[in-house]
């Protein structure tokens, strides 16, 4: 396939060229040895588990990272293992959100009522606390521990709800749901648009990401940028976003009774989700605004082809 898309690069002439993973669209880039620069964008699983996974993964991931002549991350812990996998810190890199930021014209908090409830699930009332499971199946977001942490939230909080995005016609979510019980208090979604997704953050109290393997999601800026309160895994990545306790709640992915207490936790200090929604929505303002972010990415672009 390098070869042919070497063929395909030398035919067409691109001012340059953006990879936007390293596995596998950035191995093939490199591999094909493109006359024109090649600029690298990093996602969160990249470093911590595809590049690990076996003895080829480690080469073709080096020898990305040796050809690239930028590199794009979504977060600082990525810049620095991409160094310890051999990216030189004298090319130019950028450490932008994925999507370039924000869009904060869509994601931001409305003090008026939100019709989500009911365009999306007539006959539900608007006051019930909802919790949002935004990541919907991947293979490095522990689903089944969220899942599994639904009844211990309803044992203490028996009127809390829960919607997993883009679960709808799932077979895994069904097998879950009666194999726990659990079917009257959560409900599958289908894949939302921005603005879907915007109401639907402006409308849950808490929104969950129990993953193992992450960089910065959009998913958790933009429930941050709408004042839904984020609980996520504690990882170094996320780290760069959320301090436990202060604007937002930091656990254990795999753990169901970490995830239990921390929805428990969000659901019932309503000062906590306050105070974070005031301080997420200025740091997304301040450090996630898509329209800088797309400044910060074309000036990039421009360095390249200069």
């Amino acid at each position: 396939m390098a070869p042919a898309l070497g063929r395909v690069i030398h035919e067409v002439r691109p001012d340059l060229i953006h990879a936007l993973r390293i596995p596998f669209e950035g191995m093939l880039a490199a591999a094909s040895r493109p006359s024109a620069p090649l600029l690298l964008s990093v996602w969160g699983n990249d470093f911590t588990l595809h590049a690990v996974a076996t003895p080829s993964m480690r080469t073709a991931t080096r020898q990305a990272l040796r050809r690239a002549e930028a590199l794009h991350t979504d977060c600082r812990r990525d810049l620095r293992l991409a160094t310890e996998w051999g990216w030189s810190v004298a090319k130019p890199s950028m450490v932008l959100p994925g999507n370039g930021g924000v869009r904060r014209e869509i994601f931001q908090p409305e003090e008026a009522a939100h019709p989500w409830r009911r365009s999306f699930l007539p006959g539900r009332t608007g006051g019930a606390p909802l919790v949002v499971q935004p990541r919907g199946f991947r293979a490095y977001v522990r689903s089944d521990t969220f899942f599994r942490a639904v009844p211990l939230v309803s044992e203490r909080l028996p009127g809390a709800e829960f919607t997993g995005v883009g679960m709808e016609a799932n077979p895994e979510f069904r097998r879950w749901t009666d194999r726990l019980g659990i079917g009257d208090r959560i409900f599958a979604l289908p894949t939302q648009d921005p603005a879907g997704m915007a109401a639907l953050f402006r409308a849950a109290w808490v929104s969950i990401s129990p993953s193992v393997h992450d960089g910065t999601p959009n998913t958790l800026l933009e429930a941050m940028a709408c004042g839904c309160l984020p609980v996520a895994g504690d990882l170094e990545s996320i780290r760069e976003w959320v301090v436990d306790g202060e604007n937002g709640l930091l656990v254990d992915p795999n753990d169901p009774v970490s995830v239990a207490r921390a929805i428990i936790r969000g659901l019932g200090e309503a000062g906590l989700r306050e105070e974070a929604a005031r301080r997420n929505v200025a740091l997304i303002e301040a450090r996630a605004d898509r329209n800088e972010g797309m400044r910060k990415a074309e000036a990039t672009y421009r360095q390249l082809v200069s």
